[in-house]
Formats: structure tokens, sequence, C-alpha cells
């Protein structure tokens, strides 16, 4: 399984705007920091607004803030939202050919497996991603100088 670049935006964008509390923050900082694409993070800006997590002020000073506390916003439910299906195989989907369909014990291991995985989020919140001990920046050059090894 592997979350759309919009979940991935969103729980960045969540992390970055929750550690500055005190000020509006812009989507053009938030695409320099993370060096991601300004065009993906408005479309995630506006799905965010949408589904009430962040608050945005439109015009000159304007930006986003987050629209609860961080121990209110529930990783899971963020995912949930941002995520267009969880369809992990086609019987998964509405557009079902499978001709395995009702003679098939993988799809309820997938649906468990699935369950799992959301219920696994649901014990955490933006709270929890922004604890003090490794900020995403501060892991940057580790994780790259891992990656060369």
């Amino acid at each position: 399984m592997r979350l759309t670049l919009m979940t991935d935006y969103a729980l960045r964008l969540l992390m970055y705007v929750a550690r500055q509390p005190q000020r509006l923050c812009t989507i053009s900082e938030i695409a320099q920091a993370y060096e991601i694409s300004e065009t993906h993070l408005m479309k995630v800006t506006h799905q965010l607004a949408l589904k009430g997590w962040i608050v945005t002020v439109r015009g000159k000073g304007g930006g986003m803030r987050l629209a609860h506390m961080p121990q209110q916003i529930n990783i899971g439910a963020v995912v949930r939202g941002m995520e267009p299906d969880f369809a992990l195989v086609e019987c998964f989907g509405s557009d079902n050919r499978c001709t395995l369909t009702g003679d098939c014990r993988l799809a309820g291991m997938l649906q468990g497996a699935l369950q799992s995985f959301l219920a696994h989020l649901d014990e955490f919140t933006l709270a929890d991603l922004i604890a003090p001990a490794a900020s995403a920046t501060s892991l940057i050059p580790i994780l790259r100088s891992e990656a060369r090894t």
C-alpha cells in the first residue's frame, strides 16, 4: 500500500504549520522548506481547509494556521480524509471484475490489514508528529547521508 502524494503533503503541511503556532504560514515557504510543488500544496491546502483542519487567510499578509490544537488532529482521520480510496486490490474497488470474488480469502486478509493500519494511525495525533525530539528539517541531512550508504 502506498499513500498518495496528496496525503503525504497534507501531513507535511500540518506538521510545518503546527510548529509555527504564533504566525500564519504560506504555501511558498512550506514548498521551499520541503522542496515540493507549490501547485500541489495549493490543492492540499484547499482540501485541508474544506475538511476543517486548517484556517486560511487570503490577501497580503495571509496564510494558514491550524484550526485546532495539534492534540485534537487525529492522524488516522487525516489519512482517511485525504485518501481518495483504500482499494488495495481490484475487488475493493467499485469496478470489480476479479473472477475470484466470492471465492477468495485474500480480500479478507487485506481488509483486516487495512483496518489494523488505520487503527494504528488512530492512536496518534499531530502533536505526536511534532514532538521536539526530532524535527523533520533536522532529520533531512541524516536521511540523505543514510541513502548514500
